[in-house]
């Protein structure tokens, strides 16, 4: 079996086709930006895009993921362009505390662009809300959603 991660295709050995996808990616692949955090899907902190699709790769099947182009925090970074927008808002919006929430909201917060390139404060709430987050800085998520939504309109001109 293979999976498309991050633009790569990765050989997945048998031992782990049974697995959970944040298994795969953070104990056979060492992409460890996707964190296991509740384990029941309810946190976010694993959150990964599957065709551009925001899923909890701590629910996913490593077999459902076959065929599927999966993106993790690791793969928003283009070769040769640096961060992606939406990483280095976080960076100016001094967003992470403890860090630990936050791949999983960088995650989202690229598919909502993908799909509303200038959210409401609603639809970024809304995007979120499943994130869970005890460090209080969701004024700067937004404030860094915001930012990062600028970028991308800058840089498509």
């Amino acid at each position: 079996m293979e999976l498309d991660i991050n633009g790569q295709r990765q050989a997945i050995a048998p031992a782990w086709r049974d697995e959970r996808l944040l298994w795969v990616l953070r104990e056979h692949l060492g992409l460890v930006g996707s964190k296991h955090g509740c384990g029941v899907g309810q946190c976010g902190a694993c959150t990964v895009l599957v065709d551009g699709v925001p899923a909890r790769s701590c629910l996913l099947p490593v077999s459902a993921a076959a065929g599927r182009r999966i993106t993790t925090v690791e793969g928003l970074a283009s070769a040769g362009k640096g961060l992606h927008p939406v990483q280095q808002a976080w960076l100016d919006e001094r967003v992470p505390q403890c860090g630990y929430c936050q791949a999983g909201q960088i995650v989202a917060a690229a598919a909502l662009l993908h799909e509303h390139p200038v959210p409401s404060d609603a639809q970024i709430d809304a995007a979120l809300a499943g994130h869970l987050c005890r460090c209080g800085t969701q004024q700067r998520v937004r404030a860094a959603v915001h930012r990062a939504a600028r970028a991308l309109a800058e840089g498509a001109q």
